[in-house]
């Protein structure tokens, strides 16, 4: 039985951290399903088709990385999936206080368990939000996100 786990996000747009997440993810599972939450409540700046788009060119030749979207519960969407953990990574003590809370929320109701990893500490000052800000105000993102991820191809 293969174990498949479930990286769910945002991703608005895939940082270098989220692609170390995904490495060594891949370290302790079989497979990493990217899963890219559509809440129309948040604020974007790629539309989904775009950050599927980003993110399935960027894992195309791994075929242990597979790229789709969900909406409702991250649990459901993992169980729709197969996966059998949730897959989460952690910059800092603020984080890792929400993501224990989460990750009880998700194995009460659902009996999934979610697989914590501390970020690298070279990505942890990294945010999707930083990067968005950055790149909305013109500055070069080149250092923040994977070389191949082709954002330039996407108007601000």
């Amino acid at each position: 039985m293969s174990k498949i786990a479930l990286f769910p996000g945002t991703f608005d747009p895939f940082t270098l951290g989220h692609l170390s997440l995904v490495e060594r993810g891949l370290q302790i599972v079989d497979e990493v399903i990217v899963a890219i939450g559509i809440n129309l409540d948040k604020k974007t700046i790629f539309t989904t088709e775009q950050r599927l788009e980003m993110i399935f060119r960027l894992f195309k030749d791994n075929p242990k990385v597979q790229v789709a979207t969900y909406t409702g519960l991250t649990v459901d969407c993992a169980k729709a999936k197969g996966a059998g953990f949730i897959l989460r990574g952690i910059r800092s003590v603020a984080d890792f206080e929400y993501e224990k809370n989460i990750a009880n929320v998700n194995r009460e109701i659902s009996g999934l368990e979610t697989v914590v990893l501390f970020t690298d500490p070279e990505y942890s000052y990294i945010s999707s939000s930083i990067v968005r800000d950055l790149w909305v105000h013109g500055k070069s993102i080149d250092n923040f996100v994977p070389k191949n991820l082709y954002i330039n191809e996407y108007k601000k």
